[in-house]
Protein backbone atom coordinates (compact mmCIF):
# COMPACT_ATOMS: atom_id res chain seq x y z
CA UNK A 1 0.00 0.00 0.00
CA UNK A 2 3.23 2.24 0.74
CA UNK A 3 4.26 2.21 -2.97
CA UNK A 4 0.78 2.47 -4.18
CA UNK A 5 0.37 5.69 -2.43
CA UNK A 6 3.49 6.39 -3.05
CA UNK A 7 3.36 6.37 -6.60
CA UNK A 8 -0.01 8.27 -6.86
CA UNK A 9 1.09 11.07 -4.64
CA UNK A 10 4.61 11.31 -6.71
CA UNK A 11 2.36 13.38 -9.50
CA UNK A 12 1.41 16.23 -6.80
CA UNK A 13 4.45 16.84 -5.31
CA UNK A 14 5.74 17.56 -8.80
CA UNK A 15 2.92 19.02 -10.78
CA UNK A 16 4.41 21.29 -13.40
CA UNK A 17 6.86 18.33 -15.03
CA UNK A 18 3.71 15.97 -14.66
CA UNK A 19 1.77 18.32 -16.50
CA UNK A 20 4.29 18.87 -19.48
CA UNK A 21 4.87 15.03 -19.75
CA UNK A 22 1.21 14.25 -19.77
CA UNK A 23 0.24 16.93 -21.92
CA UNK A 24 3.22 15.90 -24.62
CA UNK A 25 2.14 12.51 -24.45
CA UNK A 26 -0.94 13.40 -25.05
CA UNK A 27 -0.72 15.14 -28.66
CA UNK A 28 1.90 12.31 -29.44
CA UNK A 29 -0.85 9.71 -28.48
CA UNK A 30 -3.35 11.85 -30.55
CA UNK A 31 -0.97 11.53 -33.18
CA UNK A 32 -0.53 8.25 -33.10
CA UNK A 33 -4.28 7.09 -32.65
CA UNK A 34 -4.58 9.22 -35.97
CA UNK A 35 -1.58 7.46 -37.61
CA UNK A 36 -2.88 4.38 -36.63
CA UNK A 37 -6.88 4.92 -37.88
CA UNK A 38 -5.50 6.20 -41.30
CA UNK A 39 -3.42 2.71 -41.19
CA UNK A 40 -6.54 0.53 -40.21
CA UNK A 41 -8.32 2.09 -42.80
CA UNK A 42 -6.29 2.15 -45.70
CA UNK A 43 -5.48 -1.36 -44.79
CA UNK A 44 -9.37 -2.56 -44.59
CA UNK A 45 -9.49 -0.36 -48.53
CA UNK A 46 -6.74 -2.87 -49.33
CA UNK A 47 -8.50 -5.93 -48.21
CA UNK A 48 -11.76 -4.68 -49.97
CA UNK A 49 -9.48 -4.38 -53.30
CA UNK A 50 -8.23 -7.02 -52.63
CA UNK A 51 -11.91 -9.35 -52.29
CA UNK A 52 -13.10 -7.75 -55.78
CA UNK A 53 -10.32 -9.27 -57.76
CA UNK A 54 -11.24 -11.43 -60.40
CA UNK A 55 -9.81 -14.15 -62.73
CA UNK A 56 -11.74 -15.15 -65.94
CA UNK A 57 -11.20 -18.45 -66.96
CA UNK A 58 -12.32 -18.71 -70.42
CA UNK A 59 -13.19 -22.55 -71.20
CA UNK A 60 -12.13 -23.43 -74.64
CA UNK A 61 -14.45 -25.44 -76.93
CA UNK A 62 -13.51 -29.18 -76.63
CA UNK A 63 -15.16 -29.18 -73.51
CA UNK A 64 -19.09 -29.64 -73.68
CA UNK A 65 -21.43 -28.29 -70.76
CA UNK A 66 -21.50 -31.09 -68.72
CA UNK A 67 -17.38 -31.46 -68.48
CA UNK A 68 -17.37 -27.52 -67.77
CA UNK A 69 -19.30 -27.69 -65.04
CA UNK A 70 -17.43 -30.65 -63.74
CA UNK A 71 -14.19 -28.02 -64.18
CA UNK A 72 -15.94 -25.44 -62.38
CA UNK A 73 -16.82 -27.64 -59.04
CA UNK A 74 -12.65 -28.67 -59.41
CA UNK A 75 -12.21 -25.16 -59.35
CA UNK A 76 -14.28 -24.40 -56.53
CA UNK A 77 -11.89 -27.09 -54.54
CA UNK A 78 -8.95 -25.20 -55.01
CA UNK A 79 -7.24 -23.74 -52.23
CA UNK A 80 -7.66 -19.86 -51.79
CA UNK A 81 -10.34 -19.66 -53.93
CA UNK A 82 -13.92 -18.19 -52.74
CA UNK A 83 -16.11 -18.28 -55.53
CA UNK A 84 -16.04 -19.50 -58.62
CA UNK A 85 -19.00 -18.90 -61.03
CA UNK A 86 -19.88 -20.52 -64.50
CA UNK A 87 -20.77 -18.06 -67.28
CA UNK A 88 -22.90 -19.97 -70.03
CA UNK A 89 -22.60 -18.87 -73.71
CA UNK A 90 -26.10 -17.20 -73.26
CA UNK A 91 -25.46 -15.82 -70.09
CA UNK A 92 -21.90 -13.86 -71.64
CA UNK A 93 -24.37 -12.83 -74.55
CA UNK A 94 -26.45 -11.13 -72.22
CA UNK A 95 -23.91 -9.60 -70.45
CA UNK A 96 -22.94 -8.29 -73.46
CA UNK A 97 -25.75 -6.54 -74.60
CA UNK A 98 -26.34 -5.05 -71.04
CA UNK A 99 -22.74 -3.48 -71.66
CA UNK A 100 -22.72 -2.88 -74.98
CA UNK A 101 -26.34 -1.86 -75.95
CA UNK A 102 -26.25 -4.73 -78.74
CA UNK A 103 -27.80 -8.10 -79.50
CA UNK A 104 -24.22 -10.18 -80.76
CA UNK A 105 -26.79 -13.11 -81.99
CA UNK A 106 -28.52 -10.44 -84.22
CA UNK A 107 -25.65 -9.04 -85.67
CA UNK A 108 -23.50 -12.05 -85.96
CA UNK A 109 -26.30 -14.54 -86.84
CA UNK A 110 -24.63 -16.25 -84.07
CA UNK A 111 -22.72 -16.53 -80.68
CA UNK A 112 -19.01 -16.59 -80.67
CA UNK A 113 -18.56 -15.31 -76.74
CA UNK A 114 -16.69 -18.48 -75.13
CA UNK A 115 -17.84 -20.32 -72.08
CA UNK A 116 -16.14 -18.98 -68.62
CA UNK A 117 -15.71 -19.20 -64.99
CA UNK A 118 -15.04 -16.11 -62.61
CA UNK A 119 -13.15 -16.66 -59.95
CA UNK A 120 -12.87 -14.57 -56.82
CA UNK A 121 -9.91 -15.23 -53.80
CA UNK A 122 -10.12 -15.06 -50.71
CA UNK A 123 -8.50 -12.06 -49.09
CA UNK A 124 -4.86 -13.86 -48.18
CA UNK A 125 -4.43 -15.24 -51.60
CA UNK A 126 -6.00 -12.14 -53.46
CA UNK A 127 -2.06 -10.88 -54.53
CA UNK A 128 0.34 -11.63 -56.84
CA UNK A 129 2.25 -14.22 -55.45
CA UNK A 130 -0.56 -16.50 -54.74
CA UNK A 131 -2.96 -15.59 -57.91
CA UNK A 132 0.32 -17.25 -59.58
CA UNK A 133 0.51 -19.95 -57.84
CA UNK A 134 -3.15 -20.79 -58.20
CA UNK A 135 -3.06 -20.07 -62.00
CA UNK A 136 -1.46 -23.84 -63.29
CA UNK A 137 -3.69 -25.36 -61.05
CA UNK A 138 -6.31 -24.40 -62.70
CA UNK A 139 -4.88 -24.88 -65.96
CA UNK A 140 -4.23 -28.30 -65.08
CA UNK A 141 -7.92 -28.91 -64.66
CA UNK A 142 -8.45 -26.78 -67.65
CA UNK A 143 -5.49 -27.00 -70.08
CA UNK A 144 -6.83 -25.35 -73.21
CA UNK A 145 -8.45 -22.45 -70.89
CA UNK A 146 -7.39 -18.97 -71.40
CA UNK A 147 -7.28 -17.39 -68.05
CA UNK A 148 -7.11 -13.75 -67.62
CA UNK A 149 -6.47 -11.02 -64.75
CA UNK A 150 -5.29 -7.75 -64.36
CA UNK A 151 -1.52 -8.85 -62.96
CA UNK A 152 -0.69 -5.18 -62.92
CA UNK A 153 -2.89 -3.79 -60.78
CA UNK A 154 -2.43 -6.06 -58.20
CA UNK A 155 1.09 -5.30 -58.08
CA UNK A 156 0.46 -1.46 -57.62
CA UNK A 157 -1.86 -2.41 -54.92
CA UNK A 158 0.78 -4.12 -53.06
CA UNK A 159 3.48 -1.54 -53.67
CA UNK A 160 1.00 0.92 -51.98
CA UNK A 161 0.43 -0.82 -49.31
CA UNK A 162 3.78 -2.00 -48.41
CA UNK A 163 4.83 1.64 -49.03
CA UNK A 164 2.05 2.54 -46.69
CA UNK A 165 2.82 0.41 -43.86
CA UNK A 166 6.66 1.35 -43.67
CA UNK A 167 5.74 5.10 -43.97
CA UNK A 168 3.16 4.94 -40.96
CA UNK A 169 5.48 2.06 -39.34
CA UNK A 170 8.36 4.24 -39.25
CA UNK A 171 6.69 7.41 -37.92
CA UNK A 172 4.54 5.53 -35.48
CA UNK A 173 7.82 4.21 -34.16
CA UNK A 174 9.52 7.48 -34.04
CA UNK A 175 6.70 9.06 -31.70
CA UNK A 176 6.69 6.13 -29.42
CA UNK A 177 10.10 6.58 -28.89
CA UNK A 178 9.89 10.01 -28.23
CA UNK A 179 7.10 9.43 -25.55
CA UNK A 180 8.81 6.79 -23.83
CA UNK A 181 11.86 9.25 -23.66
CA UNK A 182 9.47 12.63 -22.43
CA UNK A 183 7.93 9.76 -19.80
CA UNK A 184 11.54 8.97 -18.77
CA UNK A 185 13.19 12.15 -17.77
CA UNK A 186 10.13 13.42 -15.74
CA UNK A 187 10.60 10.43 -13.62
CA UNK A 188 14.33 10.76 -13.63
CA UNK A 189 13.83 14.66 -12.94
CA UNK A 190 11.43 13.11 -9.80
CA UNK A 191 14.22 11.19 -8.48
CA UNK A 192 17.02 13.21 -8.94
CA UNK A 193 14.53 15.94 -6.66
CA UNK A 194 14.31 13.27 -3.83
CA UNK A 195 17.72 11.37 -4.11
CA UNK A 196 18.35 12.10 -0.62
CA UNK A 197 14.88 10.31 0.46
CA UNK A 198 16.01 7.80 -1.96
CA UNK A 199 19.94 7.07 -0.46
CA UNK A 200 18.26 6.97 3.00
CA UNK A 201 16.19 4.03 2.00
CA UNK A 202 18.88 2.26 0.41
CA UNK A 203 20.64 2.74 3.95
CA UNK A 204 18.16 0.96 5.59
CA UNK A 205 17.85 -1.62 3.68
CA UNK A 206 15.43 -1.13 0.88
CA UNK A 207 15.32 -3.06 -2.27
CA UNK A 208 15.54 -1.22 -5.56
CA UNK A 209 12.20 -2.76 -6.71
CA UNK A 210 10.77 -0.93 -3.57
CA UNK A 211 12.45 2.59 -4.40
CA UNK A 212 11.50 2.33 -7.86
CA UNK A 213 7.99 1.15 -7.72
CA UNK A 214 6.50 4.34 -7.06
CA UNK A 215 8.06 6.00 -10.00
CA UNK A 216 6.84 3.15 -12.19
CA UNK A 217 3.22 3.33 -10.76
CA UNK A 218 3.65 7.53 -11.56
CA UNK A 219 4.93 6.75 -14.78
CA UNK A 220 1.96 4.21 -15.71
CA UNK A 221 -0.71 7.10 -14.59
CA UNK A 222 0.53 9.44 -16.76
CA UNK A 223 0.94 7.84 -19.27
CA UNK A 224 -2.52 6.36 -18.81
CA UNK A 225 -3.82 9.86 -18.18
CA UNK A 226 -2.58 10.99 -21.63
CA UNK A 227 -4.11 7.80 -23.42
CA UNK A 228 -7.65 8.34 -21.86
CA UNK A 229 -7.16 12.41 -23.15
CA UNK A 230 -6.05 11.18 -26.94
CA UNK A 231 -8.56 8.96 -27.27
CA UNK A 232 -10.88 11.82 -25.99
CA UNK A 233 -9.56 13.81 -28.56
CA UNK A 234 -10.07 11.60 -31.24
CA UNK A 235 -13.30 11.14 -30.30
CA UNK A 236 -14.02 15.11 -30.67
CA UNK A 237 -12.01 14.72 -34.10
CA UNK A 238 -14.11 11.60 -35.27
CA UNK A 239 -18.15 11.78 -33.81
CA UNK A 240 -18.11 15.32 -33.84
CA UNK A 241 -16.31 17.04 -36.80
CA UNK A 242 -15.87 14.45 -39.11
CA UNK A 243 -19.14 12.62 -38.73
CA UNK A 244 -21.39 15.73 -39.03
CA UNK A 245 -19.12 16.79 -41.92
CA UNK A 246 -17.93 14.20 -44.09
CA UNK A 247 -20.26 11.26 -43.30
CA UNK A 248 -18.72 9.18 -45.83
CA UNK A 249 -15.38 9.38 -44.79
CA UNK A 250 -16.43 8.51 -41.32
CA UNK A 251 -17.88 5.32 -42.40
CA UNK A 252 -14.73 4.37 -43.83
CA UNK A 253 -12.55 5.32 -41.12
CA UNK A 254 -15.30 4.07 -38.12
CA UNK A 255 -14.46 0.28 -37.92
CA UNK A 256 -10.47 1.33 -37.51
CA UNK A 257 -11.38 3.84 -34.82
CA UNK A 258 -13.42 1.90 -32.50
CA UNK A 259 -10.18 -0.34 -32.37
CA UNK A 260 -7.67 2.50 -31.63
CA UNK A 261 -9.88 3.91 -28.82
CA UNK A 262 -8.76 1.29 -26.46
CA UNK A 263 -5.89 0.52 -28.07
CA UNK A 264 -5.00 4.22 -27.65
CA UNK A 265 -5.58 4.29 -23.66
CA UNK A 266 -3.46 1.05 -23.43
CA UNK A 267 -0.19 2.26 -24.96
CA UNK A 268 -0.24 5.28 -23.39
CA UNK A 269 0.30 2.54 -20.53
CA UNK A 270 2.67 0.53 -21.70
CA UNK A 271 4.97 3.27 -23.12
CA UNK A 272 4.31 5.01 -19.26
CA UNK A 273 5.48 2.06 -17.88
CA UNK A 274 8.38 1.54 -20.40
CA UNK A 275 9.90 5.01 -20.40
CA UNK A 276 9.46 4.78 -16.33
CA UNK A 277 10.93 1.48 -15.72
CA UNK A 278 14.04 2.59 -18.07
CA UNK A 279 14.74 5.57 -16.36
CA UNK A 280 14.31 3.96 -12.53
CA UNK A 281 16.78 0.88 -13.80
CA UNK A 282 19.05 3.99 -15.48
CA UNK A 283 18.90 5.73 -12.41
CA UNK A 284 19.57 3.06 -9.49
CA UNK A 285 22.12 1.72 -11.65
CA UNK A 286 24.23 4.92 -11.67
CA UNK A 287 23.64 5.30 -7.47
CA UNK A 288 24.46 2.36 -7.07
CA UNK A 289 28.12 2.87 -8.28
CA UNK A 290 28.72 5.72 -6.15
Amino acid sequence: MFVVREGFSSMGRAKLPAAITVTISFFALVLLALFSTVSLSFLDVIQQLRSRVEVEVFLGDTLNDSQAIDAVRQIKMVKGVSEAIYVSKDEAAETFAQDFGENIVKILGSNPLPRSVRLKFLAGYAHPESIKRIVPEIQAIVPDADIRYNQSFLTQIEQNARLFTLVTGGVGVLISVATVVLIGYTIRLAMYSRQEKIRTMRLVGATGWFIGAPYIIEGALQGVLSGVLAAGALWLLSVQLLARYEPQLYAVVQPSILFVYPATVALGLLLGIFGSALSVSNYLRVVSKR
